[in-house]
């Protein structure tokens, strides 16, 4: 997408919504967009949906509402949303140790870690400091017994310490231990098919035409001071999966960063979290349930991320940073690149944004912060 160059916008966005309609079209005209959408549900109901541009690197093929988007750790706030079900339906206590429903885990000095201290970054296994075969992210046993045999690298509890690929499988143990499916059997059986919704972790053959390439960023992300966990999370060869090409690992079903989705479905999800947990007329969560879950568990400067950080059970908390707009109660995900989803709560908003042209900001990209911002406005 040139700079300057207009783009024809689909979708709708109502007069009180204007000044979103022309920040989605001022990202396109400066350049910063090859294809997107964002969407916003207000009440359970979608009050803005647009998308623009392309969804192949050539510009060829235009987005459309069935674009379906890799949002990778956007992913995470499905991930908790699934875990925060368990919850409310009695089969899995958030204070409860990993090892009381997987015994394995409780090696190395991790008997004490609890379901919520592994979910918000604080269990110290943010990735493997050891030399190990990329590979082996393709195999979700061996990863498990991994992590399971592994010693945190920080004492449990004292910090936060983003587990960018871990925390996917951690969450999805816990889930396949609890409730014999795997997180992707349960999303789609549960939620995706029930209620309409293009929401997949791990994506199914018939679904791969429907996928926006992705245009990757020109930079790495700026992390900070690097330290040995930050290392672990991101920085060697062996911290993202290798030797089998992105279609295979577009298939496996971790729910930390292989949620496809359009923008559309995942708003109607944040917004159900964002009105009493009401989607299409029944509840997916309680309301007890979702304070509980968005609550926050530890808030400092995390040991991966650049940022001082309030982590919820799984969830990202609009403060201290406010990516979100101006709730103190909202909550959500960022993902690799740009993709964001949030619930507020107190207004009743929940919003999502989604694109194929990756940025390099680790939360708080400027494209869907001023959207998000314009629509508060």
């Amino acid at each position: 997408m040139s700079v300057g160059k207009a783009v024809e916008i689909g979708g709708f966005a109502p007069a009180r919504f204007a000044a979103v309609k022309d920040a989605f079209a001022a990202n396109f005209a400066a350049g910063e967009e090859l294809g997107a959408r964002v969407t916003l549900v207000e009440a359970g109901e979608v009050v803005l949906d647009l998308w623009a541009g392309f969804a192949d690197r050539k510009a060829t093929v235009p987005w459309d509402e069935r674009t379906l988007t890799p949002v990778f750790s956007t992913t995470k706030a499905i991930a908790a949303l699934m875990i925060a079900r368990l919850v409310d339906a009695g089969r899995l206590d958030y204070g409860q140790t990993v090892a009381s429903v997987w015994p394995e885990f409780g090696q190395s000095g991790k008997r004490a870690v609890t379901v919520e201290q592994a979910i918000s970054h604080q269990a110290g296994l943010p990735g493997f400091p050891d030399r190990t075969d990329p590979a082996i992210w393709y195999h979700w046993d061996a990863v498990c017994a991994k992590l399971a045999a592994m010693a945190p690298m920080w004492p449990v509890g004292t910090a936060s310490g983003y587990h960018p690929i871990t925390v996917g499988f951690i969450t999805g143990e816990i889930f396949r231990r609890v409730d014999g499916r795997t997180m992707a059997e349960a999303l789609r059986q549960d939620i995706a098919l029930p209620f309409g919704l293009d929401l997949f972790i791990g994506l199914p053959d018939a679904e791969v035409d429907r996928v926006a390439d992705l245009q990757r960023p020109s930079a790495l992300p700026q992390f900070g001071e690097i330290n040995d966990a930050t290392r672990a999370a991101f920085l060697t060869p062996w911290s993202a999966a290798a030797g089998k090409g992105p279609d295979a690992w577009r298939r496996l079903p971790v729910p930390s960063t292989n949620g496809h989705v359009t923008a559309e479905s995942m708003a109607r999800l944040m917004g159900a979290l964002a009105n009493d947990g009401w989607l299409e007329g029944d509840e997916i969560l309680s309301p007890a349930l979702i304070a509980e879950a968005s609550r926050e568990r530890i808030r400092g400067q995390d040991l991966v991320l650049p940022f001082d950080m309030s982590w919820g059970a799984g969830f990202m908390r609009n403060a201290p940073n406010f990516p979100w707009g101006p709730g103190t109660e909202t909550f959500g995900h960022a993902g690799w690149g740009g993709a964001c989803a949030f619930a507020d709560p107190r207004a009743k908003l929940g919003g999502a944004y989604v694109m194929n042209k990756q940025g390099t900001a680790l939360m708080g990209d400027l494209r869907p912060r001023r959207l998000i911002e314009a629509a508060y406005h």
